[in-house]
């Protein structure tokens, strides 16, 4: 199968997870992605985030975001290396960072310095915070990005304190939002002629995740979100909805047209008086949940599955990784995939998209810390170039 992006190649001086994962969505789809890390030590992500599952020497989370790509390690206080990647990067359709503003600047890798020898770069940028503002120096990190954005307030019920969510929420969604602006960026290259900068931010990637309950909040007087004290799910959601202990498990209840028929179905009483109560489901939520705690907690979850599934009522029992793989509809997705390098052999997953009907997979492990540099410099004749670079330099320079 021909991939959508073959032929496009990928710079990437990003680290940790938000610019990696854009790239790794990218590799996916076909491009080509060099890796450019420092000697010695290379992306951070590599032992920073080590947990107690390591492969090869290297942490887990590091295979899984940096499969299926190339490692260039360069020093950026080198001349030598410097003139190595300008020659390289002259030669990308897409170049890509996450420093703090002004970093890749001060190196002479920011996109006004690489636009002048490479007119048609598409490069793009992710911040913590944007490119200017009093939180433009403060670290671009996950936890603190979830911090400022507000989307502790909407995760628990009311009672909790903050929750932030379970995964790094704020590098995904920004990875994903560089991707989708990136392949906009080719399109009109290939339309046009014309590179051009995508820029996003942790911050920005988060408005924009809550843009439904932001609206609401912009268009109601400004009031605070308000979780349910009981099974909170979803602080603008009323009642049932929500998640459910029953005398074997969980229940995860979606919204319902009725409340009416879904005691019906279920046998509950003591909802009657909310039948005929358009506003109810909001405003007595947490009366109806508890009602409905009570009751559930008294039947298995099959048994609830087995009367609100054939009536087309939105519900699903909640399983566990262990549940979810053994499950048949996990299976059908194929989703695991099975990768391998030098010294490195594991599992991940594969990307979320299917072309053609096929899903994008690829065998190939994260590099190895500079494994491609030496292989890169001679395909691509970089020495050379490099040298005249630093010819011109030192004639631009010169007195």
């Amino acid at each position: 199968m021909t991939l959508p992006l073959d032929g496009i190649l990928i710079v990437d001086f990003s680290q940790f997870l938000s610019g990696p994962l854009c790239a790794l969505k990218l590799a996916d789809l076909g491009a080509r992605v060099i890796k450019i890390e420092r000697p010695g030590t290379g992306d951070l992500c590599r032992t920073l985030y080590l947990s107690d599952t390591e492969v090869g020497g290297t942490n887990a989370l590091f295979h899984a975001i940096n499969r299926n790509k190339e490692s260039f390690t360069a020093d950026l206080r080198n001349d030598a290396d410097r003139a190595l990647l300008r020659a390289l990067v002259a030669k990308a359709d897409v170049v890509m960072q996450n420093f703090r503003p002004g970093v890749i600047e001060r190196q002479g890798f920011g996109y006004q310095d690489v636009r002048a020898f490479n007119p048609g770069v598409v490069y793009g940028s992710i911040s913590g915070y944007g490119e200017a503002g009093p939180w433009v120096d403060l670290p671009g990190q996950d936890l603190l990005a979830q911090a400022r954005s507000g989307l502790l307030w909407l995760t628990g019920s009311a009672g909790d304190p903050p929750m932030p969510m379970g995964l790094a929420v704020a590098d995904m969604m920004a990875g994903n939002a560089l991707a989708q602006g990136i392949l906009a960026a080719l399109v009109r290259k290939a339309r046009t002629g014309q590179g051009g900068l995508v820029q996003t931010s942790l911050l920005e990637a988060l408005l924009d995740f809550q843009f439904e309950v932001l609206t609401t909040h912009l268009n109601d007087g400004g009031r605070l979100p308000q979780r349910s004290a009981i099974n909170g799910a979803h602080a603008y959601l009323g009642a049932p909805y929500g998640v459910y202990q029953t005398a074997d498990g969980w229940l995860a209840l979606a919204m319902t047209p009725s409340l009416e028929r879904l005691a019906s179905l279920m046998g509950i009483t003591g909802l009657e008086r909310w039948y005929t109560d358009t506003g109810a489901a909001m405003r007595e939520r947490d009366a109806i949940k508890a009602i409905l705690a009570t009751s559930i907690r008294q039947g298995r979850t099959q048994h609830w599955l087995g009367l609100l599934q054939p009536a087309d009522i939105w519900c699903s029992e909640v399983l566990d990784w262990p549940g979810l793989m053994g499950s048949e509809a996990f299976k059908r997705l194929d989703m695991v995939q099975h990768i391998a390098g030098d010294r490195v052999s594991l599992d991940t997953l594969r990307g979320a998209l299917r072309i053609d009907g096929r899903p994008l997979t690829s065998p190939r492990a994260a590099p190895a810390l500079g494994a491609d540099r030496d292989r890169i410099i001679l395909e691509f004749g970089l020495e050379p170039e490099a040298s005249d670079l630093r010819k011109d330099r030192m004639r631009q320079t010169a007195p």
